[in-house]
């Protein structure tokens, strides 16, 4: 007896599909698995067995062989319990063998219940591509996958409702399509509630507008942290592709729940300093996504940083130029994508009085320059926009009117966005922080006394070429919010401004007159 079952295995974000093969015949009851199978999928035999008693099913004196095909590529983690257990009911006798265009993915438990698997979403866009047009998988994966169009999904919570489906006995209902409404985009908070800080909340602009790196420095409680939160409030909403992708990545890290099947906010998340660099980056011995590749489409805060190692900071640079991130280990090796605006927040010194004209700095100079010299010039510049976060004034906080809301800084933001989606119609580059090397001059063109400015700055201040290149951007982007074609004198001003911290705290030539 022989049958073949189609279901879809993972490795990281790449998704391929896979054939469940069996050869059955009379013998001494046994199920032996091959086709690169590790541990993980080795153990789906027990679980398997158990299943089937418990299910009040008999598999009788069967001697089973089951080839995972492709041979040649390994295979891991338990989603493949569903199409094996499948393949051996159908040379039982239990299911028709006519399931061609049925895919099947999914754990099995010891009772006979279909437990979720991680990366359903990825395995569904790659089964519809396979021509697979129905997709069985567990019940809390269903609105998860149900997003992929052309493919109909099927939740399934037992072995007995899928038998009882497949034989035409009991049929279950394809999951419906998951809508997104306008309750998916709303947030729990403003930029109205910051009170104060509008050079901090112009900077933010930009940085949104351009999808820039930003650092704020200011002592403690100036409100870094919640100007921080409040920025995927005022980014453009993300496209369906953008929340695909997005989803994938949480989906692939076992961080989605059955009630929110599609990520539709930009992530924010908020990395602790104790981080380390697979926590970070990712890892493990079968890749996984980190920090920067969940925050993907959205923002990585990264508060207190210089209290990161410095190492795990490092690791930050290639991805941050790239775009990517690329993780090799013994199984092989996995490309997760991280396209992020990152922020990052800080004291200015351990007591974080460092230059305040009120409370008095009791670091020496040598714990100061310690601090600072945790952050190296290479991180440095990739961060695009600097600026300090003051302490708040008594009258902006007792101020009973509210600031301008996001909703508002959003609309400009927008337009800005707009016009940068027609300069890049055709191209991979989403923003202006993603403009290549080739095109940036033909897309950065500065007026006459903007290009002599420049020159005076790049003289003055030693800007590194990666530097220039991201004071160019940011001018970009400057003009792009006045609604100029061509990047004058203030746009490059105000881009060079937004790196004059660095000198400032990590020291530099003389500023400009």
């Amino acid at each position: 007896m022989f049958a073949k079952i189609s279901s879809v295995g993972l490795f990281g974000l790449n998704a391929f599909p896979v054939t469940a093969e069996i050869s059955a015949s009379q013998g001494v009851p046994s199920i032996d698995i091959v086709g690169l199978a590790d541990q993980s999928v080795q153990e789906s035999r027990m679980r398997i067995k158990a299943a089937i008693q418990n299910s009040k099913m008999k598999f009788g004196s069967l001697k089973c062989v089951i080839n995972l095909s492709p041979a040649s590529v390994k295979k891991s983690g338990s989603g493949y319990d569903l199409a094996i257990l499948v393949a051996m009911l159908t040379v039982a006798g239990y299911i028709p063998g006519e399931l061609d265009g049925k895919a099947f993915i999914g754990e099995v438990s010891l009772g006979g219940e279909i437990c979720p698997v991680q990366g359903a979403l990825a395995m569904a866009i790659e089964a519809s591509s396979s021509g697979i047009t129905e997709l069985y998988l567990p019940f809390d994966n269903a609105r998860e996958a149900s997003v992929v169009k052309g493919l109909r999904i099927y939740g399934v919570k037992t072995i007995g409702e899928l038998a009882a489906h497949l034989t035409g006995k009991k049929l279950l209902m394809p999951a419906e399509p998951a809508e997104i409404t306008e309750e998916d985009y709303r947030f729990d908070f403003d930029f109205s509630e910051v009170k104060g800080q509008e050079a901090v909340k112009a900077a933010i602009e930009v940085a949104a507008a351009g999808f820039h790196n930003m650092l704020m420095i200011g002592p403690p409680g100036t409100g870094k942290s919640m100007i921080a939160k409040r920025i995927p409030t005022v980014l453009p909403r993300m496209s369906f592709d953008e929340s695909i992708e997005t989803t994938k990545i949480h989906s692939v890290a076992g961080m989605l729940s059955p009630a929110s099947p599609l990520i539709t906010t930009r992530p924010f998340r908020n990395v602790s300093h104790t981080a380390s660099s697979v926590g970070l980056i990712g890892g493990g011995s079968v890749p996984k996504p980190g920090e920067i590749s969940l925050a993907h489409n959205g923002v990585l805060f990264l508060d207190e940083f210089p209290e990161f190692d410095r190492r795990v900071l490092e690791t930050l640079r290639q991805p941050l130029e790239n775009g990517e991130i690329t993780i090799s280990r013994a199984a092989g090796a996995v490309t997760y994508p991280c396209n992020i605006m990152l922020v990052a927040a800080m004291n200015p010194c351990p007591c974080g009085n460092f230059g305040s004209p009120i409370k008095r700095c009791t670091c020496t100079v040598q714990q100061v320059a310690h601090y600072l010299g945790k952050i190296s010039q290479p991180i440095l510049d990739r961060i695009d926009i600097q600026t300090e976060v003051s302490a708040v004034s008594y009258d902006d906080l007792a101020s009973k009117g509210r600031s301008e809301s996001s909703a508002a800084m959003a609309e400009r933001i927008a337009k800005a966005r707009e016009v940068q989606e027609k300069r890049f119609k055709g191209t991979k580059i989403r923003s202006n922080s993603g403009i290549t090397p080739d095109l940036l001059h033909e897309v950065c063109v500065l007026d006459d006394k903007a290009g002599q400015y420049l020159k005076l700055a790049f003289e003055k201040t030693g800007l590194s070429a990666r530097a220039y290149d991201r004071v160019l951007k940011v001018a970009r982007t400057c003009a792009d919010l006045d609604g100029s074609e061509m990047i004058g004198k203030s746009h490059v001003a105000r881009a060079i401004s937004y790196r004059s911290l660095d000198r400032k705290y990590w020291g530099g030539a003389a500023s400009l007159s």
